[in-house]
């Protein structure tokens, strides 16, 4: 056996029948839901839970330091990140679902709901900027993107798993 196939069996590259791809997953959603526009969830927790004003101004200091940069970039690069990523997601599409490369679907299916909540947070900045929002609206604009963001990735989650269990039965079947 060379190095390659060494390689190669060590790492198997049919994504859904590997435990790897699955831990992925998981801390994927996990830090997104976590991370709530760039501001750890804890954060909003304890601004909301403090009786000083200290946690509530840290909080909106460092939403809006994230609401900026994101609509900076967005502003700045946004028609030219938009092309890129359409015709990236396009080609990883084409490559998962018409050439049946199970590693391209992996990719997708992780990549293509993260697309869904980088809009999603786009938009939760420009309402969080728009409408000034601060204190508890601020914490309450937060909570409810970080529901979707999770409902967002429980439904990522069972499509992939359901994909995952579908491929793998087929792999089965064929072998």
């Amino acid at each position: 056996m060379d190095w390659y196939d060494n390689v190669f069996e060590l790492i198997d590259m049919r994504s859904f029948s590997n435990l790897w791809y699955w831990i992925a997953l998981a801390v994927t959603w996990s830090s997104a839901s976590h991370w709530v526009l760039g501001v750890p969830w804890d954060m909003a927790i304890r601004a909301r839970k403090s009786q000083s004003d200290a946690p509530m101004h840290d909080f909106q200091d460092l939403v809006r330091v994230n609401t900026n940069r994101i609509l900076y970039v967005a502003r700045e690069s946004g028609l030219l990140l938009a092309g890129l990523v359409a015709f990236a997601v396009t080609s990883v599409a084409l490559l998962a679902f018409v050439y049946g490369n199970e590693f391209a679907q992996a990719i997708f299916l992780l990549g293509f709901p993260l697309l869904m909540v980088a809009m999603l947070s786009v938009r939760t900045a420009h309402i969080i900027q728009d409408q000034a929002l601060a204190g508890e609206a601020l914490v309450k604009r937060i909570q409810r993107h970080r529901l979707h963001i999770q409902l967002i990735g429980m439904a990522s989650i069972f499509v992939t798993a359901m994909w995952g269990m579908y491929q793998n039965m087929n792999a089965n079947v064929l072998s």
